[in-house]
């Protein structure tokens, strides 16, 4: 095994070192500089004045079809329990039909609620579209108003109420509605 060894001269080791010391006293001011905030986007979604609206609204622009799901279960459900009572006393034929009829109404059924989620999904992401530029752009607001020079949402493992500012752009967010 051989063994490789550098050698600098002594002008060269003061050059590097001095370097390297210079560019950690560069990286300390810059650190030194920056000011970082937090905001939690899923707390702003959760309270923020424009989250309830729009639960309100999607509750209350699918609430019809949600009834028509609930009384199609209910039906399903006693069809069921009628095959379960009756079943050994009524007639084959009957018996078959109503078990057929049973499966043609759990399968309406499932139809209908895969296109209910499928549309209530779509709804709630064209909504949550506008809901999360206007939270952007109060986030951004809050941030150069308290001299923040970057804002971190995702990602992070700790952030201390310091630099957790989601407070601050929730109660934006409600002065802004108020207006």
């Amino acid at each position: 095994m051989s063994r490789y060894s550098v050698k600098f001269p002594p002008w060269q080791l003061l050059l590097l070192l001095s370097s390297f010391i210079g560019v950690v006293g560069v990286a300390e001011a810059a650190d030194a500089a920056v000011k970082v905030a937090f905001v939690n986007t899923a707390e702003l979604l959760e309270r923020s004045p424009h989250a309830e609206k729009l639960r309100t609204k999607l509750q209350e622009e699918f609430a019809g079809r949600d009834g028509e799901l609930v009384k199609m279960q209910q039906k399903i459900k006693g069809m069921e329990e009628r095959i379960a009572r009756d079943g050994s006393i009524m007639s084959k034929d009957e018996q078959r039909e109503l078990e057929r009829d049973l499966l043609q109404e759990q399968r309406n059924f499932k139809r209908l609620r895969d296109e209910f989620s499928e549309d209530l999904t779509l709804r709630q992401n064209e909504e949550l579209k506008k809901i999360q530029f206007e939270m952007a752009q109060v986030v951004v607001e809050v941030a150069q108003k308290q001299g923040f020079d970057i804002v971190l949402e995702s990602g992070v493992v700790y952030a201390s109420d310091r630099v957790n500012i989601t407070d601050a752009v929730i109660t934006a967010l409600k002065q802004r509605t108020k207006k």
